[in-house]
């Protein structure tokens, strides 16, 4: 599974991206499953913000959702730690 974040916004309105491929990774189930309850979780188009807060698009295989601070799920806001940490 191929994982992408791209994060914009904040107070220095600075953007980052990052992907992860999870195919050869030993943790590769729990990587998938929080993968996908992110994308269960996300909107198909960008929602409001607020002031200098983060947006974030999350792309799973092709499938692509949006979400905002501070309405991040859990399992979103992890797996965007996760993939920004670890990312190339």
């Amino acid at each position: 599974m191929r994982i992408e974040v791209r994060r914009t916004g904040g107070f220095a309105g600075i953007e980052r991206r990052a992907e992860v491929d999870t195919s050869a990774r030993p943790d590769a189930p729990e990587w998938d499953a929080l993968a996908e309850q992110a994308l269960a979780a996300g909107c198909a188009t960008p929602p409001a913000g607020v002031p200098d807060g983060f947006s974030y698009q999350i792309t799973v295989d092709g499938r692509t959702v949006y979400a905002a601070d501070p309405r991040l799920t859990e399992e979103q806001r992890e797996l965007v730690s996760l993939v920004l940490k670890e990312g190339a």
